[in-house]
């Protein structure tokens, strides 16, 4: 266990970060293999990898349910020199998500063309989606037991052991996927289904090393098979914080999937195009999203324990830190998109729509650094409804006039990113103002520095 409520916050960031930095760094590589060899199949493989990865944003909504509520109630009870209550909340998680990754499984398996064939008219496809997702499932079904895991020990300060782990996952996924995609070695091709068996092989790799790590070494948190019966207090606490913030990106997952609806009429190219654009931007988003979610173990342990000066310094040095990070990718996709996708596809229209989407989408870099600050206070604080409003506000304000822009004449795709970049900056302002008056209500102000606050005073006269 690690106490965060003394010492610097920028330090503490840091530390916790860089460790996050250096797993997503390596999981960008991941990202880029398999983005590199894919669209060597194709515009419709290229296609059909996006469409497919996009059904991640409901496993995202489902783990982000245990992730944050986890890691949340966890902090506060190491705060709180709580152990009980935190071996609770661990296992009662655990039990949660070995239940729900074996449904996904499951429902995975039965309804996975069904979704496919909603969001794509090209057959080619569709089945190139379906053969990747038939071999990735695996891999999402696992990711439930990883972020418990992974959850627990961010809650109790503790983020190094499990970004090795990753890494070494992510490692192994790009050192497979051009073995089993293009048959490196082997002379036996998969195609995009090589892909999704990539993913699902590192993944096992990494539970396997995370179970190992938490059979052998000293934590705050444990296994405890007799904690594993149901307990209704403590699930209703974990969904009452969890659910919000998985609502967040099932709220996402709708977002791109009526994208990919609405660009449908110009063909597999546009589809391929969208998807190689919004993966990089995911990519390029991963070292500004490791201080986020730094945050809310930091601001989490000082919520619990009370030091609230300590809360609001943790937002505004989260705040500086991603906000800048964001403000210098915006700079190089403005100058080097072309050099960003080039090499990942033959087709000239791929490439174009590419460069097209992140030129225009990179101006709401910036706000999406606020937006994912605000979020992970909300996490720290155990109430992420506001985080979910923020979300469904971008998600209306996007698909009515997109809807609307989609039956007029001359109806271009650009136009849904101009319209998405207004909608983020108005997600941004929403996401602020609900953090200024969860401070208000939850932070007394005692002794409270005026240089590291949400000026709150000036708010109110």
């Amino acid at each position: 266990m690690k106490d965060l409520t003394q010492g610097s916050i920028p330090k503490h960031l840091i530390n916790m970060a860089l460790p996050m930095m250096i797993g997503m760094f390596i999981q960008t590589l991941y990202f880029i293999v398999d983005l590199y060899f894919v669209g060597k199949l194709g515009a419709a493989a290229l296609a059909g990898l996006s469409l497919a990865g996009n059904a991640m944003f409901l496993i995202f909504a489902l783990t982000q349910i245990l992730n944050v509520s986890t890691a949340a109630l966890i902090s506060h009870a190491v705060g709180a020199k709580d152990q009980t209550d935190a071996n609770l909340t661990f296992n009662q998680s655990m039990m949660i998500s070995t239940v729900t990754g074996a449904v996904v499984c499951i429902i995975g398996y039965l309804g996975a063309e069904a979704y496919l064939s909603l969001i794509s008219q090209d057959v080619d496809t569709v089945n190139m989606g379906l053969a990747y997702l038939h071999w990735f499932i695996p891999c999402m079904a696992l990711q439930f037991l990883m972020v418990s895991i992974s959850a627990a020990l961010r809650g109790t300060g503790i983020v190094k052991p499990t970004m090795v782990i990753q890494t070494l996952s992510i490692l192994v996924n790009i050192i497979l996927s051009p073995i089993l995609i293009a048959g490196w070695g082997t002379s036996y091709e998969m195609g995009i289904a090589g892909a999704g068996f990539a993913s699902s092989i590192s993944v096992i790799f990494a539970v396997v090393l995370l179970c190992y790590y938490f059979r052998v070494s000293d934590k705050y948190v444990s296994v405890n098979f007799t904690l594993w019966r149901i307990n209704l207090p403590r699930i209703k606490k974990l969904l009452a914080i969890g659910l919000p913030a998985g609502g967040e990106f099932f709220l996402m997952f709708v977002y791109m999937a009526t994208i990919y609806w609405l660009i449908q009429p110009f063909g597999a190219d546009a589809q391929a195009g969208f998807g190689l654009g919004s993966r990089i931007m995911q990519s390029l988003f991963l070292p500004a999203m490791a201080i986020a979610f730094a945050a809310p173990a930091i601001a989490g342990q000082n919520f619990g324990a009370k030091n609230y000066r300590r809360v609001r310094e943790t937002f505004t040095w989260s705040a500086i830190m991603t906000c800048s990070l964001m403000a210098m990718l915006t700079l190089a996709c403005l100058s080097q998109a072309e050099l960003m996708v080039q090499g990942f596809s033959d087709d000239k229209e791929v490439l174009l729509i590419s460069v097209m989407f992140l030129q225009i989408i990179c101006w709401n870099f910036v706000p999406s650094g606020i937006v994912f600050t605000c979020s992970g206070m909300f996490q720290s604080l155990g109430n992420t409804m506001p985080a979910l409003f923020s979300t469904a506000t971008r998600l209306i304000t996007f698909i009515i006039p997109a809807l609307w822009l989609s039956q007029q004449d001359g109806f271009q795709i650009e136009q849904l990113w101009y319209v998405s970049v207004l909608t983020v900056c108005i997600q941004a302002s929403v996401s602020f103002y609900f953090l200024k008056r969860e401070f208000n209500k939850r932070l007394p102000e005692t002794n409270l520095p005026n240089n590291l606050s949400i000026n709150t005073h000036s708010a109110n006269n």
